[in-house]
């Protein structure tokens, strides 16, 4: 193994972890060093033991460089393989070899930590056919949402790269802040230009349980909205937040008439909806989508949190819209966006 790929690992497995950002940060910041050094100024810094005096390597970066350049296995490579390197979770194996895709990811244009092209890589090796960059809206500002001017320049750069990864497709999306009143946080005209549309709630989420429920089922009425994400909004763990109060019979009936995908939010922290909402909404008939709502490279391998939580709820395979093509699932979102709604595959 390389020093970089070594780097890299390690990095990708911190990550998939939830492990602090600025140790993961660290080593893939060590791997840009590295990679952008000549062959033989690594061979004489890891002669002279001088790599730590290479700014963007540390002491523990330059131990995992002059490991791998020596042919062993890092030390630190072997014991993140043995925390965090096995399976996630007991169950949805099988479900997790149907998907194709990921509908709801970041990149460093919002708050996500890595840049565009190392998220589609990953996703890529990860055995993804495509996946669906989703940055956060203008409103959210904490996350540096993108304005619509910034989300044409992402949508141009997307265009630019699209031949660096073929076969595997980067879609281009957002995940759209549901404003107060149900309304989307972005131009119209630009959503309907856009692959796939997550809704989400992000702010005054201990509104009203009624109004709640009529800003959620405004949102997934809009025929540019394809998928409702994390709907509770809560957060486990420690401090953690509750779940939003809404009537979740309500607003699943609504996504079922439209067509709009209720997600499974993957991430370790949110795994929502909650396994008694989650069948509520197979009983209600929805459509569904497996997403890891990944920040950083690691954390698009958290698809079987979700598979497992699918799995034992019950979520019929054909579903979930992240076992369809990526043709399929542009013409599925391109129909929705006409004024005749249709909840089916075209």
């Amino acid at each position: 193994m390389s020093p970089v790929a070594a780097l890299e690992r390690i990095a990708f497995l911190l990550e998939r972890s939830l492990a602090p950002t600025y140790r993961a940060k660290a080593f893939r910041t060590a791997a840009s060093v590295v990679a952008g050094l000549p062959a033989d100024e690594v061979a004489r810094r890891v002669s002279a033991g001088s790599l730590a005096k290479v700014k963007g390597i540390g002491p523990k970066t330059a131990q995992v460089v002059e490991e791998a350049y020596r042919g062993r296995v890092p030390a630190y490579l072997v014991r993140v393989t043995e925390e965090s390197g096995g399976p996630l979770v007991d169950g949805g194996t099988e479900l997790r070899r149907r998907l194709r895709g990921d509908c709801h990811l970041h990149s460093d244009w919002s708050d996500g930590g890595s840049p565009i092209r190392e998220m589609a890589g990953t996703a890529a090796a990860l055995g993804h056919d495509w996946a669906v960059l989703t940055d956060h809206s203008p409103r959210l500002t904490v996350a540096r949402g993108l304005s619509a001017e910034r989300l044409r320049d992402q949508r141009a750069e997307l265009a630019a790269l699209a031949a660096s990864w073929a076969p595997f497709r980067l879609l281009s999306g957002i995940e759209c802040d549901i404003l107060d009143e149900g309304s989307l946080d972005q131009e119209s005209e630009l959503l309907d230009e856009l692959d796939l549309v997550v809704v989400s709630v992000h702010s005054k989420l201990r509104m009203d349980a009624g109004a709640m429920t009529r800003r959620m089922v405004t949102a997934v009425r809009d025929p540019r909205s394809d998928v409702l994400g994390h709907c509770t909004g809560r957060l486990l763990g420690d401090p953690g937040r509750p779940e939003s109060a809404f009537d979740a019979d309500e607003v699943f009936a609504a996504c079922a008439e439209t067509g709009t995908a209720v997600e499974i939010n993957c991430r370790p922290e949110r795994l929502d909806p909650p396994r008694r909402l989650l069948r509520r909404a197979v009983a209600a008939g929805t459509l569904f989508s497996i997403d890891t709502d990944a920040h950083a490279p690691g954390q698009l391998d958290w698809q079987p949190y979700g598979c497992a939580r699918a799995e034992e709820c019950g979520v019929p395979v054909e579903r979930i819209i992240n076992t369809w093509t990526a043709d399929e699932l542009m013409a599925w979102a391109g129909t929705r966006r006409t004024p005749s709604r249709t909840d089916a595959r075209t």
